[in-house]
């Protein structure tokens, strides 16, 4: 006959329990952008919250995941010399259905909210925009076209003179996306923005810009030797300062 065990410290116990209240009364205050500022484009305002939910969904799967890891490592375990086997089970029916279908409603779920958002992303205006820049990937770096200055208004960057998209804040913004030679990603990695270039397809993404201030850009996709190169800088400006950034390419072009 064995000796019964002492039993694990009792703090630890109150720990594993209380763990999941703790993490619930968190979602109480406010939620962390986790690496994402909040207000700087009407992308962010949509996607935001698709970005939390998931991460929460996450750290709250990674927990009862550990606590299932640990309970039986803390509280199951015997003493040197106690009996080799536990007892077996063959099969456990409502455990082997709860961690299938669990899983399924998660990923079903995230799937919805993900679907949603990408809808209202990528959703053209049903008015008429402001303005309208054409992107282009090329390689190695990127081609900016203002139609409202004129055909001859593009700015052309190189990988050792990476180019400046500049737009106006405030006012929503068509970009036409294209590629002259492979697969590129436009990628505003703040903004939370990322569309693919694709050779011989034309793409439309349509955000307003909600800040002030130069953010970086770049490809996301490997597209050739000097794919690390491929970068750029977003300069949002006041809508004064745009036209006159538009009337300086119009006159640079004549």
């Amino acid at each position: 006959m064995f000796k019964q065990r002492p039993q694990a410290p009792s703090r630890i116990r109150r720990l594993l329990l209380l763990a999941p209240v703790v993490l619930a009364l968190t979602g109480c205050s406010k939620v962390s952008g986790l690496g994402h500022e909040e207000g700087l484009s009407s992308v962010n305002d949509i996607t935001l919250s698709l970005w939390q939910g998931a991460w929460i969904t996450a750290g709250v799967v990674g927990l009862i995941t550990l606590i299932l890891i640990v309970w039986p490592a803390i509280f199951h375990r015997t003493k040197v010399g106690g009996p080799e086997f536990p007892k077996q089970t063959q099969y456990n029916v409502p455990v082997e259905v709860a961690y299938t279908l669990i899983p399924f409603l998660i990923v079903a779920v995230l799937f919805y909210f993900t679907a949603t958002k990408e809808s209202k992303i990528v959703e053209k205006s049903p008015t008429t925009v402001a303005h309208e820049i054409g992107v282009e990937g090329i390689q190695w770096s990127w081609q900016f076209t203002y139609p409202e200055a004129g055909p001859k208004a593009i700015v052309t960057g190189t990988p050792d003179q990476p180019p400046t998209l500049v737009v106006p804040m405030g006012e929503r913004v068509r970009y036409t996306i294209t590629s002259n030679d492979v697969v590129h990603g436009f990628w505003i990695p703040a903004f939370m923005i990322q569309i693919q270039n694709l050779p011989g397809v034309t793409n439309h993404i349509e955000f307003t810009a909600n800040k002030l201030g130069n953010f970086p850009g770049r490809c996301n996709i490997l597209c050739g030797r000097n794919h690390t190169q491929m970068i750029f800088t977003l300069k949002v400006v006041t809508p004064t300062e745009y036209q006159t950034y538009l009337e300086n390419l119009k006159a640079a072009t004549v």
